[in-house]
């Protein structure tokens, strides 16, 4: 059964990004109660009638075909992820005890973290951090030393101050985090600690709870990160996640750096403190 709550904020917030114009669509005139699409454009140009397209975003309709979620993408111009996460609104999975519920990874992933000579962390799906290596505890933080509450890299990164001062863009940070925690509550609608971890950061960063209301949805396997370490200055890294192939929701995100580059030099500074 679909999530009707949540399918009706993604499809209005769909909606309002895109214009009758942008569209091809003649502007029937009038003002418009919300920005954005109105449900008869969108029905429109989705080949369904108004009617059904009205029931269809308050979660109203059962059994709906791939061919009308597939259209409604297409009216609502959805990249794959967000196609991804309407098709997991409308059919929520089944709630399953995830790999992380055991708080801990498996041992060969960790014998392979201390042979990972860049900064590396395995994480799961609510961004719990489940395993590290030394180079990462010398780049963001001791995590030996942390709670396992506060073991957690979206709280880190937007709730504690120390860290989050490592990290200069945080206007990046909160879209990455919102976008992963999005796609997350997606894929296990029924986890009830990832609900509160995003209430939790909803009611204690501003940002956070901005960005989640725009119903972002993304998730990333690359990038880059800008850090302002208070002790080895500023470094622009590349990151890389990879999904374990046992598990898709623990990641592996490496930290790296171009050979002979100045960050390569620290990254491997950092390896080479680590006691054999």
């Amino acid at each position: 059964m679909a999530n009707g709550s949540a399918l009706t904020e993604f499809l209005l917030s769909r909606r309002a990004r895109l214009s009758a114009r942008e569209m091809g669509l003649t502007d029937g005139g009038g003002r418009r109660r919300v920005p954005g699409l109105r449900r008869e454009e969108v029905a429109y140009l989705a080949g369904v009638s108004v009617d059904y397209y009205v029931r269809f975003e308050q979660g109203r309709t059962a059994n709906v075909s791939d061919a009308v979620l597939d259209a409604v993408a297409r009216a609502l111009r959805l990249d794959g992820q967000e196609r991804e996460h309407l098709f997991r609104l409308v059919r929520p999975p089944r709630a399953e005890q995830t790999a992380e519920d055991h708080v801990e990874a498996r041992a060969g992933v960790h014998q392979l973290l201390d042979w990972i000579a860049a900064p590396a962390l395995v994480i799961g799906h609510r961004m719990d951090i489940l395993a590290w290596n030394q180079p990462a505890t010398r780049l963001i933080t001791d995590f030996g030393l942390l709670s396992s509450n506060a073991r957690n890299l979206a709280r880190l990164h937007l709730l504690d101050s120390p860290v989050r001062s490592n990290y200069p863009d945080q206007d990046f940070i909160v879209r990455e985090i919102v976008g992963h925690l999005r796609y997350s509550a997606g894929r296990h609608p029924d986890d009830a600690r990832l609900t509160e971890l995003i209430a939790e950061l909803r009611d204690n960063n501003a940002d956070f709870r901005q960005e989640w209301d725009r119903q972002m949805v993304r998730s990333k396997s690359h990038g880059f990160k800008r850090f302002e370490h208070p002790t080895l200055g500023g470094l622009t890294l590349s990151y890389e996640i990879a999904y374990l192939t046992d598990d898709f929701d623990q990641m592996l995100l490496v930290y790296t750096a171009a050979r002979g580059s100045r960050e390569g030099q620290v990254l491997r500074g950092l390896w080479d403190a680590v006691e054999p």
